[in-house]
């Protein structure tokens, strides 16, 4: 198993622009990089602070609009050095896939979602 890192925490947002000037703004991140997923619904930004290996926010737009008072986390992500070894080693083991197979979006980054122990969706996540 070669986890890395914290890749990035996903959060779902009803307003992309209205997000990403709220986190830059307010809380002083920076934007960068913004996409439009393989599905050509969802639109995500990333954004952080500019520091070296930092976990960056990730704000999805156009996945749930039905976003409770509190806002809602929408996985975690850990980066992986081997996409394919992971799901291979994932799919072998007692959990629960949510995708059985590998995306790669437009930037060339691969991942793939399974569930914890509490529903909580976690994605390996490969630059």
């Amino acid at each position: 198993m070669a986890t890395l890192k914290l890749e990035h925490v996903g959060v779902m947002v009803r307003n992309l622009e209205n997000s990403i000037e709220f986190y830059q703004d307010i809380i002083g991140m920076k934007l960068k990089d913004t996409l439009v997923h393989t599905n050509g619904v969802i639109r995500l930004a990333f954004l952080g602070f500019d520091k070296e290996g930092e976990t960056e926010l990730e704000l999805i737009e156009g996945y749930n609009d039905n976003l409770p008072i509190e806002g809602k986390v929408h996985h975690i992500a850990i980066t992986v050095d081997d996409i394919e070894e992971e799901m291979n080693r994932i799919k072998s083991l007692d959990v629960k896939l949510i995708d059985t197979e590998i995306t790669t979006l437009p930037n060339g980054s691969k991942y793939f979602f399974f569930h914890g122990p509490d529903g909580e969706w976690i994605e390996f996540f490969q630059k």
